[in-house]
């Protein structure tokens, strides 16, 4: 599954610089994850980073883009083999 960032996002900033895929970015009042470029880190860490670092918890599983960690991980090698 993608990641998604509800609106308890506090505008903080600390999660775009993490993602690795260039997902985050900041929308009209609070910061978005396209779920094409969200892989939750998978082929580039073992735990999402932006959870990680979210001082609110405001990052949960997007339940409208399931994905298996294998539909991640070739996400991944689509995004990465640039």
């Amino acid at each position: 599954m993608a990641l998604m960032i509800t609106d308890e996002c506090i505008n903080c900033d600390v999660c775009e610089p993490e993602c690795p895929n260039g997902a985050i970015s900041p929308g009209e009042e609070i910061y978005v994850i396209d779920p094409g470029l969200c892989t939750e880190c998978v082929g580039h860490y073992d735990e999402p980073q932006c959870q990680q670092v979210c001082p609110v918890d405001c990052i949960p599983l997007d339940p409208a883009h399931k994905e298996s960690r294998d539909e991640l991980m070739e996400k991944y090698h689509l995004i990465t083999a640039a």
